[in-house]
């Protein structure tokens, strides 16, 4: 009869199914009885190995938790709708849910989340990378992926949080195109023709995000003090549904085959005819009558600087009277049908500016002012740090102004000029070297003479002499 084993101490034998198994007691159950773990392999050798890691694990108190693993679909699905959901923003959190759905799930979802292998993610990315993904895209994805893992080995569900072992895509950072000080003055004079002209004042001249000039509201635009309070911005947030059954819900928006290459029902759609829907799509909620969450919807700025007031230029203020007394005379045109928001740039009913149709608007000023196709990020934020740097304002002022949390981030925004540059080492070639002076027309000698001439020498022999 073989001795009893003592408390906590592992056992290998060979079972009658040919396998080598391992059983080893790292803790105790909620119930009070121990919580033992199995562990198999093909040989001796390979068992006593893994059930070493998970002696190395009990011991270091940091041993996975008993029970079925989830798959990565299953944990991002819990990651983001109880743990992301409660610290993200509404418009981070729907883009960690495309993400999800669009790239994580197709690549990895259906590994278990403790067999996750570094392979697995360096596959998916290099597959997102040659159907035409960006660098930038991959980057996000991996960083979206690393969270929710990053919180699954907090919670012992994993050993290792895998993607800490892959290097994602190196990413450049794009390259600031902010308007000169002549494209920023056609494209006003453009933008002075339509009744949008005080928003483009505002987003070009004041270096507002979209969101925070199309959310604008007038409790909090002071003329008298000439501030701007930006409490408030402006964004599209995806629908979600509110019934219990989002697949038979959207069912009639279901298309799990791809379109003809000749399609028209897409034909009309900028990025082309959208992707099949997936065997357990619970998407299109747009069309859910319990829907929530979406749509245009005011939400505040993402960090507490966002919200600093801003001074208003002296010389904006008439031009703002008179826009609000022109919308005064919009609400009393539409009577009922006017919807009070209090936007201070709004529509003839009343509401906010769509987002959508005010990036459209900016497009077709670009082309009406002549000037080559850039991002609304550019012909906004970086023109008015850049404009505000060539004026001579200090970095620290720019800052505050584009309402940064850190210097770097403004000099990120803040682009030089090649004039600039050019005549800022004119100046300092001046400063070691004085400009060198043409002789006069006629003259064949100089006009001063130096200690070491020859007739400076006589000069000093005879008065030594």
């Amino acid at each position: 009869m073989s001795p009893r084993k003592a408390n906590m101490e592992s056992s290998i034998y060979f079972g009658s199914d040919g396998w080598w198994h391992g059983r080893v007691t790292v803790g105790v159950k909620n119930d009070g009885s121990p919580d033992r773990r199995h562990r198999r392999a093909k040989t001796k050798q390979e068992v006593t190995r893994k059930v070493r890691e998970l002696e190395n694990l009990r011991d270091k108190g940091r041993a996975p938790k008993a029970g079925h693993k989830p798959t990565v679909a299953q944990w991002m699905t819990t990651y983001l709708e109880t743990i992301a959901s409660l610290k993200l923003k509404p418009r981070s959190l729907d883009d960690y849910w495309s993400k999800t759905r669009n790239d994580i799930v197709p690549g990895v979802g259906q590994h278990r989340l403790d067999k996750l292998a570094p392979e697995h993610l360096e596959r998916m990315y290099a597959d997102m990378l040659r159907e035409g993904h960006a660098p930038s895209h991959v980057l996000k994805v991996h960083r979206i992926l690393s969270r929710a893992l990053k919180i699954a080995h907090r919670r012992r569900l994993i050993t290792e949080n895998v993607a800490t072992l892959v290097d994602p895509p190196t990413v450049d950072e794009a390259e600031a195109n902010p308007f000169t000080k002549e494209e920023a003055k056609a494209f006003l004079e453009a933008a002075a023709k339509r009744p949008t002209f005080m928003r483009w004042i505002v987003g070009v001249g004041m270096g507002f995000r979209q969101g925070e000039t199309l959310g604008l509201r007038w409790p909090y635009v002071d003329l008298e003090g000439e501030l701007f309070r930006p409490e408030w911005q402006l964004q599209r947030l995806t629908w979600r549904h509110g019934c219990d059954d989002p697949h038979a819900c959207g069912a009639r928006r279901h298309r799990f085959e791809p379109c003809p290459p000749d399609c028209s029902t897409h034909k009309g759609y900028k990025r082309g005819c959208p992707k099949p829907c997936a065997k357990g799509c619970t998407q299109h909620a747009s069309i859910c009558p319990q829907r929530r969450d979406g749509g245009l919807v005011f939400t505040r700025p993402k960090t507490k600087k966002s919200r600093n007031a801003v001074p208003i230029p002296p010389v904006f203020i008439p031009f703002l009277r008179d826009h609000q007394a022109r919308q005064d005379e919009m609400r009393a045109a539409a009577g009922e049908l006017w919807q009070e928001n209090k936007v201070v740039f709004s529509r003839p009913d009343g509401r906010p500016l769509d987002p959508r149709q005010d990036y459209e608007e900016f497009k077709e000023l670009l082309t009406e002012a002549g000037i080559d196709d850039r991002r609304l990020y550019d012909g906004s934020r970086h023109t008015a740090g850049t404009i505000l740097n060539e004026l001579g304002v200090d970095m620290p002022t720019i800052m505050e102004i584009l309402r940064h949390t850190q210097i770097s981030q403004t000099r990120r925004y803040v682009k030089g000029r090649s004039h600039l540059s050019k005549d800022a080492m004119r100046r300092m070639g001046e400063f070691f070297v004085p400009p060198h002076e043409a002789p006069s027309e006629g003259s064949t000698e100089t006009t001063t003479e130096t200690a070491g001439t020859r007739a400076a020498r006589s000069r000093r022999r005879r008065r030594i002499r």
